[in-house]
Parts: structure tokens; C-alpha cells; sequence
């Protein structure tokens, strides 16, 4: 056999491989960290297990039924994973590929500011950034606003003792489109038992959509961002700044494939800002108590 022919029968198996292979971690990166891994893993080590039984068991009506309900199964995932599939679906459709001309820009200096202000005199607050996933779905409840976003009308909703000061905002473009959500909390067990009800409303929120959260500490002043269920904690304006531009301005002309990866799986300075679950650095200490929700 001649190289010419081995490559020519080698390279399709090769390019099925590569391709199982980026498809197998796009989606296991995807999941990682959100509610629907602990099911998935559940359902694929179930369909495993069943497989191995009644391949090694020679179990023939089992395996005749599993090879049936093939069609049933692919619904019932579809059904079970709806709130992940859509979130990847929505991502997909964020790809530059698919969308060449679109350019988002988020006013990302009224964050700044906002962020600023507030982290100044201790105040506590809940900032989420809507993306392609509709925010409205995933909250419990909230007062339409509908007003242009600016630092003063943010630090207004979140003063102490204002009527909707409780709760999260939701930033829709240039504009407020909600105040006083409750965001879903985290199920997860696995974070700092210091963390209070905004810090996990807000990986709550990240993990159920595509939307970047925000938190400002009301007893420490800390600015923290959660994002694809990830918390990271006490970064600076300027961290924060790079972070926001790398996740939500979308500049759909110089991107590239990669560039666009990175920026999906999260911004990481070189300062390496603290993640949920160790504590913040300095001038950030890290708080015995918990923050108040």
C-alpha cells in the first residue's frame, strides 16, 4: 500500500476523531461548574452501565429495548437539558461566524462607575449584564423600570432603605430594564461558607444564563464578578474594566476563533484576582462573617 493510499484511508477516521474529541470537551467545558452537570453525569454513567450489563450479561430484551428507545431517549434529554442546550445554542449563535457585522457595546464605564461609587461607601449591589439569554425567565420577580442606565439612577435603586434596594438589577443594553430580582441561589455545597445571598444569587444567575454579574460587598466594599458559574472576587476597577470588554464588547471584524474561546471561558489578569472559595487579596480581607443578602 502506498502512503498516498494509507493517508487517504487514514485521514477521515482521523478528522471523526478530532472532531468527537473538540465536540466532547466544548461540551464538558460548557457544563462544568452549572446545575445540569451533576444531572448529565447521572444520565451518561445510567446509559453506560445499562449498556455494559446487558452487552456482558447477554440481557437481549434489555438491550433490544435500549437499541428501541434510542428516539425516546435523545427526547427526554432534550426535555431534561432545555435550560443548558438553549444557553449553548445561544452562544453558538454569538460565534463571529454567524454573526459578522453584529458589534455589541455595553456602557461599560457606567458599571465602572457605578462599581465605584458604591464600593466607596459600602453599599451592596447586584449587577447583571444581560447577553443573548433573556434575563425576564430566569428571575423570580421584579419591578419593570425601563430608564437609561447611569451611575446616579444605579446608585439611587441600591441606597439604603429606598423601597427597591433589595434584590438585583438588571442591565438590558443602555438601559434598566429591571430592579428589585430575586436571582436564583446556587445549589452548589462547595463554596466558601463566608459567601453571602448576593454572591450566590449571582452564580445562581451565571449559571443559568449568559449573563455577567456584578456584586459589591455591603460589609467589605469588594467588587466580585460571577460568570458560567465561576465567582472571582476582590478585583480592581481596572481588572474589572478588562473583564467586562473581553466578555461583552464583541468586535466582530478583528476576532478571531480563538480570541473568542478565550473570551467565552472567562477574562483571568495576570493578577489572578481571588476565586470563590479562597480569600480575596490584599487590600481585601477576607471576611469572617457572612455577607447579608
Amino acid at each position: 500500500m502506498s502512503v498516498l493510499n494509507f493517508l487517504q484511508e487514514v485521514w477521515r477516521p482521523v478528522l471523526e476523531i478530532l472532531i468527537l474529541a473538540v465536540g466532547i470537551y466544548y461540551v464538558l467545558n460548557f457544563v462544568r461548574g452549572t446545575r445540569g452537570s451533576a444531572v448529565i453525569t447521572g444520565f451518561v454513567a445510567l446509559l453506560l452501565t445499562l449498556v455494559i450489563v446487558t452487552t456482558v450479561l447477554k440481557l437481549a430484551v434489555l438491550r433490544w429495548m435500549l437499541l428501541t428507545s434510542t428516539g425516546l431517549l435523545a427526547l427526554a434529554a432534550v426535555v431534561i437539558f432545555q435550560p443548558e442546550l438553549r444557553r449553548m445554542l445561544a452562544e453558538l449563535g454569538n460565534l463571529p461566524l454567524f454573526n459578522p457585522a453584529r458589534e455589541e457595546r455595553q456602557n461599560i464605564e457606567v458599571i465602572i462607575q457605578t462599581a465605584e461609587r458604591l464600593a466607596e461607601v459600602r453599599i451592596g449591589a447586584l449587577l447583571a449584564i444581560e447577553q443573548s439569554v433573556n434575563l425576564d425567565d430566569a428571575v423570580e420577580s421584579g419591578i419593570g423600570v425601563d430608564c437609561e442606565a447611569t451611575p446616579e439612577m444605579l446608585e439611587a435603586i441600591f441606597f439604603p432603605n429606598n423601597a427597591i434596594h433589595d434584590g438585583g438589577v438588571i442591565i438590558r443594553g443602555d438601559r434598566i430594564a429591571k430592579a428589585a430580582c430575586i436571582f436564583p441561589l446556587t445549589p452548589r455545597q462547595d463554596l466558601n461558607p463566608s459567601l453571602g445571598t448576593r454572591h450566590r444569587a449571582a452564580i445562581g444567575l451565571s449559571e443559568e444564563t449568559d449573563a455577567v454579574v456584578v456584586v459589591i460587598s455591603e460589609e467589605t466594599g469588594a467588587i466580585s464578578y460571577a460568570y458560567k458559574g465561576q465567582l472571582v472576587r476582590g478585583v480592581s476597577l481596572e481588572q474589572l474594566r478588562s473583564i467586562l470588554t473581553s466578555i461583552l464588547v464583541k468586535e466582530r471584524q478583528t476576532h478571531t476563533f480563538s480570541e473568542w474561546l478565550r473570551s467565552r471561558r472567562g477574562f483571568r489578569s495576570d493578577s489572578r484576582p481571588a476565586v470563590v472559595g479562597k480569600s480575596p487579596p490584599a487590600p481585601v480581607k477576607a471576611s469572617a462573617r457572612r455577607q447579608p443578602g
